[in-house]
């Protein structure tokens, strides 16, 4: 009787009609985006009435310029560059958590002549973004005393292990811990994180979900937010699963880097992606304002938003 009832019930109601919504990933796909991949594969997407294009950029600059023009609904970006997005007036804020906790560090090789920051004087440092990861490394240096004009700084571009593993550096600056620590352990060579979050940076979240308030749709980004949310604690509950699934969205996933990343980055997906650390945005619009790269502060509310799944509607920061 009861599967008849259900029968009738799936017979009788209209087929959901699939919204469009396109999201730029900050770079190619790998396992900083498993919540997407897995909503995706799972479908989970499906569920909430959307039909999301997935895009994978050729420039990793690109993505939030898309999100601005409305060429993107969603584009995963930077908390610490977003601030400086919004200071230069690029209309974006954030709208939801993608990884909940900084992933890059200032990373060494275990057996180099780095054994605590104070040993970083006179020694050459690489680093690939000017900017943000510089206003780190000096808050990382201060703490040992020292500062910018001790150290030399290298541009290596995105070869940040292979200049260190080569000896061309001596440390980077804008590596990531789950990706370049795990990348050099599979060529043979130790490395050692040092964590700016624990050396004066204030803690941020490394990946965002950010759009055009203008533009957006807050329904579909509530809907998409929920089915992340959904995917993430599916990862939560099947950890091995969940690998299975996102090594299966394409081939060239399924390798000993992604696996170890995978188990690196599973615990610091946002549990509550919708959810907004309104202090986060503060102290780190401080920070960037100390270290003279915005002027003067914004509010929370010009930052970032939270959307509530159930309402559906955007609801400004309060208490900034």
């Amino acid at each position: 009787m009861r599967a008849a009832i259900c029968a009738a019930t799936l017979i009788a109601s209209p087929a959901i009609a699939q919204d469009e919504m396109t999201v730029a990933l900050d770079w190619f796909v790998n396992p900083d985006h498993g919540p997407i991949i897995l909503a995706e594969e799972l479908g989970y997407f499906e569920d909430a009435g959307l039909d999301v294009e997935i895009v994978a950029p050729a420039d990793p600059a690109d993505p939030p310029k898309m999100a601005a023009a409305g060429r993107a609904d969603l584009a995963v970006s930077y908390q610490p560059q977003l601030h400086l997005q919004v200071a230069e007036g690029v209309p974006l804020q954030r709208v939801g958590t993608l990884i909940a906790s900084p992933l890059n560090c200032l990373l060494v090789r275990d057996d180099g002549p780095v054994a605590d920051l104070s040993d970083l004087e006179g020694r050459k440092i690489g680093f690939s973004i000017a900017g943000v990861e510089e206003a780190m490394l000096a808050a990382m240096l201060r703490g040992a005393d020292l500062t910018l004009d001790d150290v030399e700084l290298v541009n290596v571009n995105f070869a940040l292990s292979p200049a260190l593993m080569a000896g061309q550096v001596d440390a980077v600056i804008g590596a990531f811990r789950n990706f370049e620590l795990n990348q050099m352990k599979i060529e043979g060579v130790a490395g050692r994180c040092f964590y700016p979050e624990e050396h004066g940076v204030p803690i941020y979240d490394e990946l965002i979900y950010v759009a055009n308030p203008e533009l957006m749709d807050p329904d579909r980004v509530a809907r998409f937010l929920a089915a992340t949310e959904k995917a993430r604690h599916y990862m939560l509950n099947h950890p091995d699963k969940a690998w299975e699934v996102f090594a299966g969205y394409a081939g060239e996933l399924d390798d000993d880097l992604n696996r170890a990343a995978w188990a690196d980055t599973l615990p610091r997906f946002a549990l509550r992606p919708a959810a907004l650390d309104r202090g986060r945005y503060v102290r780190f619009e401080a920070f960037l304002e100390g270290a003279g790269l915005v002027t003067g502060t914004r509010p929370v509310s010009g930052l970032a938003i939270e959307i509530d799944p159930a309402l559906s509607a955007p609801q400004e920061g309060a208490g900034e």
